[in-house]
């Protein structure tokens, strides 16, 4: 079975159509704070973005998980341990 970021890299390649991928893509930031920012335009991607349920899970000042969508882009901010689980959050609902 494919890891997370397997499966992440397979998603956006099956969005790129010679289109898409010139304005729309994926981006994944550190935060000072420290943590990740994962921001996946959404946009033109067939997915229903009314289907997603924001997440917001806090266990600690450390780790934190919030996902939401904002004008058409996916963005997840976490903790420094995080990052795979903001990945997951996005992947679970691409996949439905």
């Amino acid at each position: 079975m494919p890891d997370t970021m397997q499966r992440l890299q397979a998603w956006y390649a099956s969005m790129c159509d010679g289109d898409w991928e010139h304005g729309y893509g994926v981006r994944i930031e550190t935060l000072d704070n420290p943590g990740w920012s994962v921001r996946v335009d959404v946009r033109e991607t067939g997915l229903d973005i009314d289907e997603f349920v924001a997440v917001s899970i806090t266990r600690s000042d450390e780790d934190w998980i919030v996902c939401e969508i904002k004008a058409g882009v996916y963005e997840g901010h976490g903790g420094a341990g995080n990052l795979i689980e903001i990945v997951e959050v996005f992947l679970r609902w691409a996949k439905t």
